[in-house]
């Protein structure tokens, strides 16, 4: 599905296009919206056909209006200014058409009526073993679980992936302090707290005595080897730290069809060197073997007491899921820091023969600061996401209780719009851009901000229930499209119409803050909309509350689409 009032100016377009002679331009891409109402709904620019067509820009727009103006056009006017040919859509037959097409599309507006078949493959949120889900992992899980849900509602079947950080010297230094420091008893009360303090203890200690270093790569050693209490060891940390994950991804609406980790390829990483050995893309470099790569830095392979690294099991991993999945796409949603380790990966991939791997995507985001702190484990200067979210939700709870404290069901609310807020913070902000945050602007309910969205979908659901005591559910049939041609009004609709592109062009470009600052505008245009006109006793009330309808479901379906909750009243 796409935009219906963009696609009418389109179809019109093309056909005195090719009169033109100049038919293989596509309008659409061309195709305007207009910085203020009254110069038009949409604006069509001739300057490409210039030079194609040997005329000046405004001569070009004269004659496209001549070609126009003997069509059954179902325009309001349309006009030439200059180089543009101006479109006014008219009200009444747009409003019908577009609030028809919300309120009567079952699988959701925007969305095709059926699966198309194809396999998206999503790596994403990853966190590392034995060490805290902190807010740094926010970024990840939730960009990834949006992309999951935009993909799912245009028809694929998406494969979720969690490629757990469960392999590497880390272990071995857990182990060691572990053993000298570690109490089952207090990992069990507390797991991932308790990992991390033998983890920051180990780097604090180590400094004062680095032989604890050579007993950490000796544990780790002895694990790759299949030591059986290095294993026990290892596999109860992974244990207790995905029991705590999956709390946070429980409380953040997130779920995973394989958490298959680092430590699934180890086997599959001998053959993936052999391969590489086979074809002659091996060399030895001090002792290391890399893969030399065109126009990038070497891609190590393996170290030079033969321990594998990142990148081997990366590139046994995506043989494993192409051939284990098929995929049309594989996405790695990784920070930014990562670009040249995946560019490394994808060469030697290309390198290999395999030609999927133009399939295989890496999608980059910046960092969350907290004030001017970059998170880092080892220093244990981490904020804990669950203490984050704790936090949001409390200050939520606090607004309630001072603003609507006969509210039902505060708590739950509360824990909506407190996950909510931090989440729609997250996706707002263009995703290769770094985020500082701020609780002021993300908890507002007046700005743009995920409580805003939320507080203006429970608006609308209150309009509606106060409707079922007198006239019943608002459907289309309520529909008279001739109430609804009032410049506010006609406004929403146009917005309203918009939203199929908007999710076209953020599955795209992988991109979810366009869901986002798309449903803040719509929110903006519906509070002209509510603040301009009154709905009951009159007698356009109806159709009011149609329209009322149509942008309820459509906030919803868009902080669905983007991890958010959307509660019915606050």
């Amino acid at each position: 599905m796409v935009n219906v009032l963009a696609e009418q100016v389109s179809n019109l377009l093309e056909e005195a296009l090719q009169q033109l002679g100049v038919g293989d331009v596509d309008p659409g891409e061309l195709l305007e919206v207009p910085p203020r109402s009254e110069m038009g709904d949409y604006a069509f620019p001739c300057f490409q056909l210039a030079r194609r067509l040997r005329k000046a820009p405004p001569a070009i727009a004269a004659e496209l209006a001549g070609l126009l103006s003997t069509m059954e056009s179902g325009m309001q006017k349309i006009e030439v200014v200059g180089p543009y040919v101006n479109f006014f859509v008219d009200p009444a037959s747009a409003s019908d058409r577009i609030l028809r097409a919300i309120l009567d599309n079952a699988p959701g507006y925007g969305a095709p009526q059926s699966p198309n078949g194809r396999r998206v493959v999503i790596d994403f949120s990853s966190p590392n073993i034995a060490k805290p889900f902190h807010v740094g992992h926010l970024r990840s899980t939730m960009i990834g679980n949006s992309l999951a849900r935009l993909f799912e509602y245009h028809g694929y079947e998406v494969v979720r992936l969690n490629y757990l950080g469960d392999w590497g010297t880390q272990f071995g230094k857990l182990i060691v302090a572990y053993r000298r420091w570690g109490s089952a008893a207090d990992l069990e009360k507390e797991p991932i707290k308790g990992l991390l303090a033998l983890y920051v203890r180990f780097h604090q200690e180590a400094e004062q005595e680095p032989a604890l270093d050579d007993e950490a790569r000796a544990a780790f050693r002895a694990l790759e080897e299949g030591s059986e209490e290095e294993r026990r060891l290892w596999e109860w940390f992974r244990d207790l730290s995905l029991r705590e994950f999956n709390k946070h991804y429980e409380r953040l609406g997130v779920h995973f069809d394989t958490y298959a980790g680092e430590s699934a390829y180890n086997e599959k990483v001998a053959q993936t060197v052999s391969e590489l050995e086979m074809k002659g893309l091996l060399t030895q470099s001090e002792g290391a073997l890399v893969v030399e790569l065109e126009d990038l830095p070497p891609c190590l392979i393996r170290k030079k007491d033969g321990a594998a690294l990142y990148a081997t099991r990366d590139v046994s991993a995506a043989i494993d899921r192409y051939e284990t999945y098929g995929f049309e796409h594989l996405f790695y949603v990784v920070g930014s820091p990562q670009q040249l380790h995946f560019k490394q990966v994808f060469s030697v991939l290309r390198l290999l023969g395999y030609e999927w791997v133009d399939r295989a995507e890496h999608i980059p985001f910046g960092q969350i600061r907290i004030g001017d702190e970059q998170l880092s484990t080892r220093r244990g200067n981490v904020v804990f996401l669950e203490e984050l979210l704790d936090q949001a939700v409390a200050r939520v709870r606090a607004i309630i209780e001072e603003r609507n404290s006969e509210l039902d069901a505060k708590d739950e609310v509360a824990e909506a719009v407190g996950v909510g807020a931090i989440v729609f913070n997250d996706l707002f902000h263009n995703r290769i851009k770094d985020i500082s945050f701020d609780w002021e602007s993300v908890l507002s309910f007046e700005g743009d901000t995920g409580p805003y969205v939320q507080y203006t979908h429970a608006r609308a659901a209150s309009l509606i229930r106060r409707s079922h005591d007198d006239l019943g559910e608002p459907d289309s049939s309520w529909i008279d499209a001739s109430q609804l041609d009032e410049p506010e009004t006609f406004q929403l609709v146009k917005r309203l119409a918009e939203y199929p592109d908007v999710l076209k062009r953020a599955q795209e470009e992988r991109e979810p803050s366009e869901i986002a600052r798309y449903a803040i505008l719509v929110c903006h245009d519906f509070n002209s909309f509510y603040h301009a006109h009154r709905i009951f006793g009159t007698s356009e009330e109806r159709s009011r509350l149609a329209l009322v309808a149509a942008v309820k479901r459509l906030l919803a379906d868009a902080l669905r689409l983007l991890g958010v909750k959307a509660p019915e009243a606050m």
